[in-house]
């Protein structure tokens, strides 16, 4: 292998060194184009990728296998709900295939939406009028949505609940409607809660816009209630009667995050809706808040879990901190971050037993049923697609059927053994196992 020639004065050394540093931006590309046969990647391999590695892997979390299968779980029923939530605030609710197209790149897919369609018959009927293609639910699908508007109906005690525990944390009472309709949908409002939940508790909510720009509309909580003041883990506590604590959920074998955790554990709980104006923003105290606030953020939410980005929006409101995503990595036993489709998602760990959430809020129950239909529409069509590739593999002479392959691969294995001629039963095992021992076994026959 070729070795790259000394510089004078130690000065190749010391790029070197400041390259696996991770400062490639100083080592000029003229001093690899003078060595015209050294291959800095045949040489060096482990640095010739320690950039990317520094750039792409920033942070990351040992998998786990169940939590993952959940993420995994409800990315198709994501897509399709949004393309359900597009059909419904069209006209007569039908979309134009053109429409959904458009929007399709919005949701982080490529290809057509056409064929996406097509594989869940059960949830979306394609027709063609005019020399256009629409699409619209299928009625099955509609009675599962008027369901699912029934029982947001029902729960518009729990909204209002949902609705006020994040004003009550945040640091003056109010977020921006901007900012909360990033996190409707994991919270389970319905598109129109403004004007559902807020207009209807007036003694609650109010809607503040001092510049009269929609980016600056706030939804301000006017009177505290003190009943909403209780979070997840106090709730949790007082029912087992004992002192408000976090929970671990880790494997034994992590010795270290378990000293970490309680470390961390034996100071005692601060409430999230505590006024963080008397902790310092390195204290001890504002991390235990922070914590505990993530920690009851997500419980509000129907799935436990949330995208870090958009936790990270409220930072100014939540007083979190700029890196929030080191702050959750330090807490592998409360929160499980995945980057699975490239998204960065938290979730917490004492909302799961293994990939099922342990309390499953109503609409999550009525959300699993559209999941279980588009299931069904996805079975119903790759056994179609299945059944028409052997149809057509039979059309063209590929396929045999098994009978067939069986005999003829008895035909060919005779044919072999009778050009082989008779070996005295080697092929046999048993005969096999008896030459051996006569080899290595002198006392036997």
């Amino acid at each position: 292998m070729f070795s790259p020639p000394q510089i004078q004065g130690g000065r190749w050394i010391v790029r070197l060194k400041m390259y696996a540093e991770g400062y490639c931006r100083m080592v000029s590309c003229k001093y690899l184009r003078t060595f015209r046969c050294w291959d800095s990647s045949v040489c060096f391999p482990a640095l010739y990728h320690f950039h990317l590695h520094r750039r792409f892997s920033l942070w990351s979390m040992k998998k786990d296998p169940d939590l993952e299968s959940a993420l995994s779980r409800n990315r198709r029923w994501i897509v399709n709900n949004q393309i359900k939530n597009i059909i419904l605030r069209c006209p007569n609710q039908l979309a134009p295939v053109k429409l959904l197209q458009k929007k399709f790149k919005t949701l982080d897919l490529q290809g057509k939406v056409l064929n996406w369609l097509k594989k869940y018959p059960c949830c979306f009927e394609v027709y063609l009028e005019n020399d256009e293609q629409y699409c619209r639910l299928t009625k099955r699908m509609m009675h599962l949505v008027d369901d699912e508007e029934a029982l947001k109906d029902m729960q518009e005690p729990v909204f209002v609940e949902r609705l006020a525990k994040p004003l009550m944390m945040s640091t003056n009472q109010r977020l921006t409607v901007l900012k909360l309709n990033e996190l409707k949908r994991n919270f389970g409002f319905p598109d129109d809660y403004l004007l559902r939940i807020v207009p209807k508790h007036p003694e609650l909510f109010r809607i503040v816009n001092c510049s009269g720009r929609r980016s600056s509309m706030e939804i301000e909580l006017i009177s505290w209630n003190p009943d909403f003041a209780v979070s997840e883990i106090e709730k949790v506590a007082f029912k087992e009667r004992r002192d408000p604590c976090f929970s671990c959920f880790l494997p034994s074998s992590w010795v270290k995050s378990w000293e970490r955790f309680q470390e961390f554990n034996s100071t005692p709980y601060i409430s999230p809706y505590a006024d963080p104006g008397s902790f310092s923003d390195d204290s001890k105290e504002m991390v235990k808040r922070t914590v505990g606030l993530v920690h009851e953020l997500l419980s509000l939410t129907l799935w436990k879990k949330a995208s870090i980005v958009k936790i990270s929006h409220f930072k100014r409101e939540f007083c979190l901190p700029e890196k929030l995503n080191v702050l959750l990595l330090k807490h592998p036993g409360i929160f499980y971050v995945s980057n699975r489709y490239q998204i960065y998602t938290v979730l917490l760990r004492d909302g799961y037993n293994g990939s099922e959430l342990i309390n499953k809020d109503p609409l999550v129950i009525v959300k699993k049923n559209f999941g279980e239909l588009m299931q069904e529409g996805l079975h119903e069509y790759n056994r179609r697609h299945y059944l028409l590739n052997i149809e057509k593999k039979r059309r063209k002479g590929i396929l045999m059927g098994r009978s067939d392959k069986k005999h003829n691969l008895q035909g060919e294995m005779s044919e072999r053994e009778n050009q082989r001629g008779d070996l005295g039963g080697i092929l046999n095992p048993e005969e096999r196992n008896r030459f051996y021992k006569v080899l290595f076994d002198e006392s036997a026959p």
